[in-house]
Order: C-alpha cells, then structure tokens, then sequence
C-alpha cells in the first residue's frame, strides 16, 4: 500500500502478510469487505490522503485487486485496514 498527499505531500509505504499477524481473522475480512464501487472516485481533494492498495494471495503472487481511494471516501473498515497496514 502506498499513501501520498497531505499537507506535506508525503508519501508512506506498507506491506502486511496477514498469515503472520494475531488479527489475521480480522484483516482478511476487512480485504475481503473492500468494495471500490461503494469507495467513491478515488478524487483527491486538497490536503488529504489518497491510497493505492494490492492485495495478493501470497507474497510471490500477481496482484489479485488494484484499489485506489481517496481519503474522504474511506469507510471505517477500510481506515482500519489502511492504518493497521501501514503500522507494520
């Protein structure tokens, strides 16, 4: 996953291997609950945050889903997922 924007125009990086994790139950529902169509237009708006997320099946794999969203569209589960990924 990678987060770019802000007021700063930062950008940070994560990668989680969910098997690895306590949560793992947790995580991989959020993935699996991931919906681009009910995220909106992936538009920034001024200062805020976009996210562009791969999700895999296994480290070695092809991207299974390519995700990009805006910060103002994220719901609670997916700023979860985004905020846990990116504290590894």
């Amino acid at each position: 996953m990678t987060r770019s924007g802000g007021f700063a125009g930062l950008m940070a990086h994560g990668e989680l291997d969910t098997s690895a994790e306590p949560d793992a139950d947790r995580l991989e529902a959020a993935v699996h609950a991931l919906d681009p169509a009910s995220l909106g237009s992936g538009r920034p708006q001024p200062d805020r945050y976009v996210y562009r997320l791969e999700v895999r099946a296994t480290p070695e794999a092809d991207p299974t889903t390519h995700l990009t969203v805006a910060e103002q569209d994220l719901d609670q589960t997916t700023a979860w997922l985004l905020d846990r990924v990116l504290q590894s």
